[in-house]
């Protein structure tokens, strides 16, 4: 027989469903890409809402302020470099992708049938390698946040890929829109005006609080949902809201272009640092076990980073501490970077360059 507390979760994701189902068809036959770029942020929250209702919390945090958040906000700064309305296209044009789309979607909705149930302890996933990640993390990492623990260490490697691809991303962004002084001699314009007195005020308030909220959140990555990427978003939001409050020109000042991106490439070579330092160690490459001497591990106390009678794991805590370190620089300066080049880059500008 069925509980009630199943049907209630059974009927949450139906909703959550239905209305990422209803949101996506808003997409699709909208015009207005400042109305899409804001569907697609709703979508993403609510895709958030139902990542946490699957008890997914780290992947929760992620899609709220990666694609509600920040992608939002870069997505906004692009279009005011195109135009408000989407141009028609002839919809027998349409055809052949439309049904490229049915068909791989049927392919994937037919394979999902063979996936195992929802919180099966008999699945791969369960029964093998989560359950050894269960078993062991603690007594390898001594991480309470097994997640944390995978990607910080067990896949450290993978997560150093994902950090260079990162930063690959703002070299992408500068080739393609140039490392010229635009961004660098941009103006300062009061262009909130002294009417908005009270929104400079409330920012102001806000601004700190948000770099102390990054800032807990890449701290407390070892307990709970939280770490690099997520807190690099967050701290790249502080320094995009001071730029839309106080203009680019002000901003720039405080975090110099060129600056953030040395900042980008800077928070790889901590991370590959790391590794490299564990392999002088006599270790394997990210083994933070051999982040330190056996001379320095001599010397601290088993204690001091928990219980006594097991071991402190005093090199993992540190190698996690570093590599998290190295992605919240990638991941900031970048998501900082993208937004001066969009930003600084206004219609008169591009006309400028093409001599119209």
């Amino acid at each position: 027989m069925t509980t009630p507390f199943l049907d209630a979760n059974f009927a949450l994701n139906v909703a959550l469903l239905l209305m990422l189902l209803a949101i996506a068809l808003a997409v699709v036959r909208t015009r207005s890409l400042l109305a899409a770029i804001l569907l697609m942020g709703v979508y993403s929250f609510v895709v958030a809402a139902w990542l946490m209702v699957m008890d997914a919390a780290d992947v929760a945090f992620t899609e709220a302020v990666v694609g509600a958040g920040i992608s939002t906000i870069v997505l906004l700064g692009a279009i005011l470099l195109t135009h408000g309305e989407v141009v028609r296209v002839n919809w027998r044009l349409q055809v052949v992708p439309a049904i490229l789309v049915l068909v791989v979607g049927g392919v994937l909705i037919y394979a999902a049938g063979g996936l195992p149930n929802f919180g099966d302890p008999a699945s791969p996933a369960n029964s093998h390698v989560g359950r050894i990640y269960l078993e062991t993390t603690y007594g390898d990492i001594g991480a309470p946040n097994v997640v944390t623990a995978v990607l910080a260490s067990y896949r450290g490697f993978d997560t150093l890929g994902e950090t260079t691809v990162i930063f690959a991303a703002c070299v992408g962004v500068a080739l393609m829109l140039g490392f010229g002084p635009r961004v660098d001699t941009a103006p300062t314009v009061d262009v909130m005006g002294d009417h908005h007195v009270v929104l400079r005020v409330i920012s102001k308030m806000l601004i700190p609080l948000i770099v102390l909220f990054a800032l807990y959140v890449q701290f407390h990555g070892d307990l709970g949902a939280g770490g690099g990427f997520q807190a690099g978003v967050i701290m790249a939001v502080a320094v995009i809201l001071h730029a839309m409050i106080f203009g680019l020109g002000e901003t720039t000042k405080a975090f110099r272009p060129g600056v953030m991106r040395s900042i980008s490439a800077f928070g790889v070579v901590l991370y590959t640092g790391v590794g490299i330092v564990c392999l002088v160690n006599g270790g394997g490459f990210l083994d933070y076990d051999f982040l330190f001497t056996p001379q320095v591990e001599a010397m601290i106390p088993p204690g001091l980073l928990g219980d006594p009678d097991k071991p402190h794991h005093w090199g993992q805590h540190f190698g996690i501490l570093f590599i998290e370190l190295g992605v919240l620089l990638t991941v900031a300066s970048t998501m900082v970077s993208i937004f001066y080049g969009f930003a600084g880059r206004t219609i008169e500008a591009i006309k400028a360059e093409r001599g119209s």
